[in-house]
């Protein structure tokens, strides 16, 4: 790996790449995503026109995406000071990690499959920088400046994952937290687009690439309703795969089968599933028990962001051995049978395959590019906890959205809009 390729001018970190060589491929997947990323486009435009951002260091610990080199070069037109670090040691794109050193100058800490030591090397150096806003998918940069006392002169946060908002919220009931932080996953836009939409398409295409599956005729065993298993779910089916939901929460469970899933506990879906994907945002759903029951050949996969839902060591300790049988395909020996894990137990859509399509992610990131100009603006009037996205940040992206499609909208007259706030008949 390639390291110290920029120096760190007043207090930001050093750029830290695999090869600088693949700028040039960076720059073309850069460019690819950002022509279908048109909300974005016209963010970054007023942004470079009002820079409202100007001189305001922001931090992110994000995936190293195509899709978040728009982002970054949205926030640097804005005037901020933007650095950035992977959210997954499997998720960067390298060719893209380059283009943003060595075009756009901008101080990136990320390698695909860095090891946990520079993973945490490279978020301790975002830390450190001082950073007056943080960006987070699961809040390692946020977590660590709270664990190591690094939170003075922190304005404000913004979290895209539900695992991060639950590290999060401990800390808030703790009454640790030291500044407020906004819960993008809870925004509609979040929960339609990226949820819904983007990780219901994305996780399929990381299996698929990873394995050449047929999904027609296969039973799919999914652990989690959430917004994110409801997408996968309604693609698995759309694809012919026959699907099992497996819910611990009653009401998700009773919506999936009233959408007209076979619900059932995963034990008694081990013994069922040929494919089984986990994304609850809890630990060790998929465990010993399940193993034993599992046919010969199922394979596992985790659409979580964390590497915590599919109990590894347990599939260790079970298994004679392992290999590896295709890349990101490993197939343990469990005697009489054999069941793959499929890129290592980490987050699928973006270890086997390329993330969220970029019309997903130009609504995550449009919201996300406002919302820090929100917290410039606002963040010292805000208390310091856990706080939804405002509202007219979440509908005016979409708007954003339905202008760049060509369609229109009704809208309300007054009259309408006072009946709806009104108590009288």
């Amino acid at each position: 790996m390639a390291s110290d390729r920029l120096e760190p001018a007043g207090g930001m970190p050093a750029a830290a790449i695999q090869d600088p060589g693949l700028a040039e491929a960076g720059r073309a997947r850069i460019e690819w995503a950002q022509e279908q990323m048109p909300v974005l486009r016209r963010i970054c435009e007023r942004f470079e026109k009002e820079r409202p951002l100007d001189g305001v260091r922001v931090a992110a610990c994000l995936h190293v995406t195509r899709e978040t080199a728009g982002l970054m070069r949205a926030l640097s037109a804005g005037g901020a000071q933007a650095s950035l670090c992977a959210a997954n040691p499997l998720t960067t794109q390298d060719e893209v990690a380059a283009a943003l050193v060595e075009v756009d100058s901008l101080p990136v800490l990320a390698a695909r499959g860095e090891t946990a030591e520079a993973y945490a090397r490279h978020v301790a150096a975002l830390a450190a920088s001082g950073p007056r806003i943080t960006l987070d998918d699961g809040a390692d940069l946020l977590g660590l400046m709270h664990e190591s006392g690094m939170t003075d002169g922190l304005l404000a946060g913004a979290e895209q994952t539900n695992s991060g908002l639950v590290r999060l919220r401990r800390l808030e009931a703790e009454g640790r937290l030291a500044c407020p932080v906004l819960a993008m996953n809870e925004s509609r836009t979040e929960r339609v687009f990226n949820d819904r939409y983007g990780t219901g398409q994305s996780a399929l295409d990381g299996i698929l690439r990873a394995t050449n599956l047929l999904l027609a005729g296969r039973t799919l065993v999914l652990i989690g309703f959430g917004h994110t298993g409801r997408g996968i779910a309604q693609r698995a089916r759309g694809a012919g795969a026959a699907v099992i939901v497996c819910e611990a929460d009653p009401m998700r469970a009773l919506e999936a089968r009233m959408e007209g899933y076979e619900v059932m506990p995963a034990l008694a879906a081990a013994e069922k599933g040929e494919l089984f994907v986990t994304v609850t945002g809890t630990q060790n759903v998929l465990r010993r028990e399940h193993f034993e029951r599992m046919k010969d050949g199922a394979l596992l996969a985790n659409a979580g962001h964390f590497d915590v839902e599919i109990d590894l060591a347990g599939l260790s300790e079970l298994a004679r051995g392992s290999r590896e049988v295709l890349p990101l395909v490993e197939e343990f020996d469990l005697g009489d049978r054999k069941v793959c894990l499929l890129a290592h137990g980490r987050v699928v859509n973006l270890a086997a395959g390329e993330g969220h399509p970029p019309a997903a992610m130009d609504m995550s990131f449009s919201l996300l590019a406002l919302t820090v100009e929100h917290l410039v603006r606002f963040g010292p009037r805000l208390e310091a906890r856990v706080q939804p996205v405002p509202p007219e940040i979440d509908e005016g992206v979409a708007r954003l959205k339905l202008e760049s499609l060509g369609v229109e909208i009704d809208s309300l007259a007054q009259e309408q809009r006072d009946y709806l706030h009104s108590w009288g008949a």
